[in-house]
């Protein structure tokens, strides 16, 4: 298989001051990583700092295979390594088709209209909708969508489910372990929806205080609740 993301002994944070520490993660490609962890456990500057946004303090941070520099997300992105914020960062004043033309970019923007389809065909009665009109399950179904019209060979998604009803939370999931099996994609995602996540996910990493607490194949960590939930607590 094929790494396109991998940290090692990667630090990183805010001003100098380390928000993540000493953190060694790896995505194959097609396969779905989960990161979970409690609220401020570093997993949503994780992804910031493998999306270039946030800078590394010390470690290496590399998206398909060339190292992340910091405040240069457009050069990940160009690489085709794609972030899904948790504000799902739609336009909101343009229709669901524009939205995905726009991640589509140059690459067939009807046919990359017509995949996302396939994978959210509850999108295509409302494409002639604003972004704004859509419902909070429509809006993160077209973020992701977005994402995916651009032919990613990475797909970072932070907290998928926030804000979202339980029954789209259970849809959406699915949706990502097939974007994994049939384009190929290394996924990584961050979720606070535990269950559903390592039921998609082929590994987890659990963060804790900027740390792995914990990290294995998400069957395991499915059977083992009680030391899933120690980790969360700290106490692994």
């Amino acid at each position: 298989m094929t790494t396109v993301l991998e940290t090692k002994g990667l630090t990183a944070g805010y001003a100098g001051v380390p928000v993540v520490r000493n953190l060694d993660l790896t995505v194959e490609a097609g396969e779905v990583v989960a990161l979970l962890g409690p609220n401020g456990a570093g997993k949503t500057t994780t992804l910031l700092t493998l999306a270039g946004v946030v800078p590394r303090i010390s470690g290496s941070a590399k998206v398909l295979d060339e190292e992340v520099a910091g405040g240069r997300p457009h050069k990940v992105a160009r690489r085709g390594a794609v972030l899904v914020p948790d504000d799902r960062a739609i336009f909101f004043d343009l229709t669901a088709r524009e939205n995905l033309r726009l991640g589509a970019g140059g690459k067939g923007g009807n046919n990359a209209v017509e995949i996302v389809l396939d994978y959210f065909p509850s999108l295509k009665p409302r494409m002639s909708t604003r972004a704004g009109l859509l419902s909070g399950g429509e809006q993160q179904m077209l973020a992701v969508g977005r994402a995916l019209s651009g032919r990613p060979k990475v797909l970072m998604i932070d907290e998928m489910s926030l804000g979202l009803a339980p029954v789209i939370v259970k849809r959406m999931f699915p949706v990502v372990r097939r974007i994994a099996d049939e384009i190929g994609a290394g996924v990584l995602v961050v979720e606070q929806h535990i269950d559903v996540a390592l039921q998609a996910a082929d590994r987890a990493y659990v963060l804790n205080h900027g740390e792995v607490a914990m990290q294995g194949p998400a069957h395991e960590l499915l059977k083992d609740r009680h030391l899933l939930q120690a980790s969360y607590l700290g106490m692994s």
